[in-house]
C-alpha cells in the first residue's frame, strides 16, 4: 500500500504552545490515526467530542513526518484509507489527564514566566505591618 503524502491527524489546542495530537492507548503503546480523508477525521473528532473529549481540529500533515514523529516517540501509527469499510470509533474510555494536559499545569519557572529579556520582579521592600498602615490610610481615603 503506498501512502499518501498528505494525511490529517486529529490535534487538540492546534496552533497553540499547549498543542497535542490525539492518540489511543492500546495496552502499553500509543497509536496515531492518519486519516486519509478529511471528512473521516472530522466525523471521528465530532465522534470524540460526543464522548466529553476536549475538541480536536483535523489538521493536514505530511504522513513522512508524522511517521518520523511516531519512530522518535516510540508510537505506532495507522492510515485510515478514505471510503473504506474499515469503521473507526473511539474507545469507550479516555485518559483522565493528557500529557499535553500535563504540560500545562507544570509548576511555571522564572523561564516559563517572564521573557527573556525582562527579569522577575523583586520582592517588596516593605514589611506587612508597613503595607497594612499603607492600607488602612488608602481605605480611610475612601
Amino acid at each position: 500500500m503506498i501512502t499518501p503524502m498528505r494525511v490529517f491527524v486529529l490535534i487538540f489546542n492546534a496552533r497553540t504552545e499547549n498543542e497535542g495530537i490525539h492518540t489511543i492507548r492500546e495496552g502499553n503503546r500509543n497509536k496515531i490515526l492518519m486519516f486519509e480523508s478529511e471528512d473521516d477525521a472530522t466525523r471521528f473528532a465530532l465522534m470524540l467530542e460526543a464522548q466529553d473529549f476536549p475538541a480536536p481540529t483535523p489538521e493536514p500533515i505530511d504522513a513522512e513526518e508524522i511517521k518520523e514523529f511516531c519512530e522518535s516517540a516510540g508510537y505506532e501509527w495507522e492510515i485510515i484509507p478514505e471510503n473504506s469499510n474499515l469503521v473507526v470509533t473511539p474507545p469507550e474510555l479516555n485518559v483522565e489527564e493528557t500529557d499535553w494536559q500535563a504540560d500545562a499545569h507544570k509548576e511555571d519557572t522564572v523561564e516559563d514566566t517572564f521573557p527573556l529579556n525582562q527579569q522577575p520582579l523583586e520582592e517588596p521592600e516593605l514589611s506587612d505591618s508597613e503595607l497594612e498602615k499603607m492600607r488602612r490610610k488608602l481605605e480611610g481615603l475612601l
